[in-house]
């Protein structure tokens, strides 16, 4: 999808990146948890009028792709063929993930970067020829340390990650000298104290780093699906190795100068947890290592948890997001997640506490206050937006309002990633505007404008009122509809057309998110129209 909004030409692009993603099997909610949370920021920084590069992909080397499609009796190109056209495009079509580009790794625009990129090293005396023993987890394509494992009953050494057993490897392996870059690594941490996120996380890396780095394993030669080594293709590149390089070789690293230099390196790696000291210790190393400047910051997001498991195919718990969206929607499903949990803290999820929010927050609070609104504008004033006439101390103070919700939300989404806060910040405008209609009671006020026995007077009095309440309500839902277009694109669009402001503002994706709160942007005289139900009254799911 092309960026929209008045990009600032020249400027160095708002580049975010999400994991790319194990093809071994189809994506679960907590693939779509991250992704998601990518494109809201990234939607976020379009409406600020900024450039911006969203970028994610799929991890189609390693021995856990090959172990999968032998399993399946096919080659482990036609097994990532399969899943990513089958399986993960079109689950982001689906949930209107705006992604610029989607980078595989077997892709030739991506593997010859990456030769080039560990030949560069390789000459360098970066890497240097030796020999490794010691326990592998395939699910995590990792050499575990001894901290790293946990043990079963009959003491059999498990993976913490996967709780399945790790496997004792010996081969000849060609080593990166990570271990020289621990000092180097923790003056950056020291010098940038945001570029890890959450502090927790943050804690955890530099006292990882502190213990002292081992030189790294770069690559394998027990199994061959994977990028050869340009000097000696007995083996081939490390996984990781290969994987972290995409944030590079998607944006024109070797091969086009100028888009890599105005979009490298990335303003945020959003990840999960479980991959941190890949991103946050061995990638910035690897740019020191070549030269390259260093991301601006990784962030962490918790994990989705089910039963108090991590969501995982391997724990049985993966939940496709379709059985979500095919009940609550698209845009409910990608609300849902970033408003209950706190990004980069873990979270529980549960269909309950989904199908409570909904009701309460989108139904109740936000669709009915659109519905109620229209339906007024149609009722008194044949749906043509009336002007303000009458503006007093309870506009005022939705006027604020807005200003703080505004603030609030771009500084907390925009800058922060705290994506619940800028969403509590927004619907607590959209309680309070339901409190300011509740208060001046519209419905009360008419019988006074349209009261034939009135006098003129009293009459023209009450219509004033009534439109200052009306266009206050529409106003306030017109912002509204410009703040949550990140998250709900689809009810945002809605909302936008039915308040006509398609036909005298423009379209929705232009509209500046922070120049939203500057009130009286919706003309007197726009169709009002009430449209669909936003947020439809949820049915009972069938029981099996």
């Amino acid at each position: 999808m092309a960026a929209t909004g008045s990009e600032k030409q020249g400027a160095k692009a708002f580049y975010v990146t999400t994991p790319i993603y194990y093809v071994n099997d189809a994506p679960h909610l907590g693939h779509a948890y991250t992704t998601v949370a990518g494109d809201v920021l990234t939607r976020w920084h379009r409406q600020r009028g900024e450039k911006v590069w969203y970028l994610t992909g799929t991890d189609e080397h390693g021995q856990k792709i090959m172990r999968t499609a032998e399993a399946n009796d096919v080659t482990p190109q036609a097994w990532c063929d399969k899943l990513v056209e089958e399986a993960w495009k079109p689950l982001w079509e689906h949930l209107n993930i705006a992604n610029d580009d989607f980078i595989r790794t077997t892709q030739k625009r991506h593997t010859d970067r990456v030769q080039e990129f560990v030949q560069d090293l390789y000459d360098k005396d970066e890497i240097y020829k030796g020999g490794y023993e010691g326990p592998y987890c395939v699910g995590c394509e990792e050499y575990k340390l001894p901290g790293d494992l946990v043990e079963a009953e009959d003491g059999t050494k498990l993976c913490a990650v996967h709780k399945k057993p790790v496997e004792i490897l010996k081969e000849e392996n060609y080593f990166f000298k990570l271990s020289e870059y621990g000092p180097k690594l923790l003056e950056f941490y020291e010098a940038n104290p945001g570029f890890i996120q959450p502090e927790s996380a943050r804690n955890e890396v530099v006292n990882f780093v502190k213990q002292g780095l081992e030189d790294l394993s770069i690559s394998r030669s027990t199994f061959d699906w994977g990028v050869p080594v340009p000097w000696d293709e007995k083996h081939v590149i490390y996984v990781w190795i290969d994987a972290l390089l995409n944030y590079a070789t998607a944006v024109g690293y070797n091969e086009n100068p100028a888009k890599f230099d105005e979009t490298f390196p990335a303003n945020v790696h959003l990840i999960g947890k479980d991959i941190l000291r890949f991103h946050a210790v061995i990638w910035p190393a690897m740019l020191m290592a070549q030269g390259l400047p260093v991301p601006g910051r990784v962030a962490a997001n918790g994990w989705l948890m089910v039963g108090g498991e991590k969501m995982s195919k391997s724990n049985l718990t993966g939940i496709k997001p379709q059985d979500l969206t095919s009940h609550f929607g698209v845009d409910a499903y990608r609300w849902y997640f970033l408003r209950a949990i706190a990004f980069g803290q873990d979270g529980s999820f549960s269909w309950e506490d989904f199908s409570a929010r909904y009701t309460s927050e989108l139904a109740n609070d936000y669709g009915n206050l659109a519905s109620r609104v229209a339906a007024m504008v149609g009722k008194y004033f044949g749906g043509a937006l009336p002007a303000s006439a009458a503006d007093g101390e309870a506009e005022k103070a939705v006027h604020e309002g807005l200003a703080k919700a505004v603030a609030v939300a771009d500084a907390k989404i925009g800058e922060e990633l705290d994506f619940q806060g800028g969403i509590l910040a927004i619907f607590e405008f959209v309680k309070q505007v339901n409190g300011y209609i509740t208060e001046q009671e519209p419905w009360k006020v008419a019988k006074t404008a349209f009261d034939d026995a009135a006098d003129a007077a009293g009459s023209e009095e009450g219509r004033a009122r009534l439109a200052t309440i009306l266009y206050t309500a529409a106003e306030s839902l017109r912002a509204v509809a410009v703040l949550l277009n990140p998250i709900m694109p689809e009810t945002s669009q809605a909302l936008w057309a039915s308040l006509g402001a398609e036909a005298s503002l423009g379209a929705l994706a232009s509209q500046p998110v922070q120049s939203s709160a500057t009130w009286g942007q919706l003309p007197a005289g726009a169709t009002v129209t009430k449209g669909a139900v936003l947020f439809p009254r949820l049915e009972e799911p069938k029981k099996d």
